[in-house]
């Protein structure tokens, strides 16, 4: 991996190894309160999927656009955890055997929660106060195909199963897709920075990699229209608040992937250039860290985008001489 200084393409850094046994506890240590705030999440996630939602008024003249077909999802619930956090989680975990580095594990799984439950409680918070209702929904409140109206204000009364028809008011936004296009989307960005994909070298397969995370989220989008169960507004909805989350995620730990250091997370280069500043043994973000922990690395700001004054001369002396660095 390459350090640019002003255009100057740098040596490889040497660093040190900083793995779950050394350095996990005290890394998990300094974001506990993220951790407790990812437990309520999840905790507050379950709550709005349980309970009931607004049911919207369905008269008999709006059932023309609500006659769909009732039938089963291609992509069915149980996979969508799998697509949008276990194989984004793979991809961190495979980066992790090969890099070593527990700062980018911790950061990137942290990240990739925030992203799909944040996703997921605004989704279905905003589904449960719209109570769109979905377009099979006739066949979910009359499954005998007999419709049965108030004779006053020509309202549904539905004969199907409640459980049925409480499912048939979740229509907006689309669940499955803005859980995908969290992860997915999370994925790609994390990608983007670890293969440089904005290195200026023109290598359009590296492109090609981050897109293919988002092209897999937009065909579970399109599976939920095939299916039925969304209008394409839903879906669409549900894509842009998906990607949206996933980007304020990624960049609360990450650099940009244009951005020189976008292959490490924040915290991975404020270790470091506070490491350089103390010639003791200090804390950095309650992670207790050694001068001894950079191997043959001088940073002396945030973004890791120093060297000493020594080190420079001489790489400026060598070029001018004709070696290259």
């Amino acid at each position: 991996m390459l350090i640019l200084l002003r255009g100057v393409e740098m040596p490889e850094i040497q660093l040190g190894v900083h793995t779950i046994r050394s350095h996990g506890a005290k890394v998990v240590r300094a974001h506990m309160h993220d951790w407790l705030v990812l437990l309520f999440l999840m905790i507050l996630e379950v709550i709005l999927y349980v309970i009931e939602p607004f049911h919207r008024f369905v008269g008999a003249d709006m059932m023309d656009d609500l006659k769909y077909p009732l039938q089963e999802n291609t992509i069915p619930l149980w996979a969508v955890p799998i697509i949008a956090v276990l194989l984004p989680l793979m991809v961190i975990l495979i980066y992790y055997f090969v890099r070593k580095d527990v700062y980018d594990l911790h950061q990137a799984v942290l990240g990739l929660l925030f992203s799909v439950l944040i996703s997921g409680v605004l989704t279905d918070a905003i589904k449960d106060a719209v109570g769109r209702p979905r377009p099979d929904f006739f066949w979910r409140c009359f499954p005998d195909g007999k419709g049965v109206f108030d004779p006053v204000t020509s309202k549904v009364i539905c004969t199907g199963l409640k459980s049925v028809i409480k499912e048939g008011h979740k229509s907006f936004p689309s669940g499955h897709t803005s859980w995908s296009f969290a992860g997915l989307g999370f994925l790609s960005w994390y990608m983007a920075g670890k293969i440089r994909v904005f290195d200026r070298r023109g290598h359009v397969a590296k492109l090609c990699i981050v897109v293919f995370p988002l092209l897999v989220a937009a065909l579970v989008g399109v599976s939920r229209v095939d299916d039925y169960w969304h209008h394409w507004q839903d879906v669409f909805a549900g894509g842009l608040l998906g990607i949206t989350v996933a980007s304020f995620c990624y960049l609360q730990f990450f650099p940009p992937p244009y951005d020189i250091d976008g292959w490490g997370p924040h915290i991975y280069f404020q270790m470091l250039a506070e490491s350089r500043n103390e010639t003791q043994p200090g804390n950095v973000n309650g992670l207790n860290v050694t001068p001894s922990e950079i191997e043959s690395v001088r940073i002396y700001s945030h973004r890791g985008m120093g060297v000493s004054d020594d080190n420079m001369s001489s790489i400026l002396g060598e070029m001018e001489s004709g070696r290259r660095c």
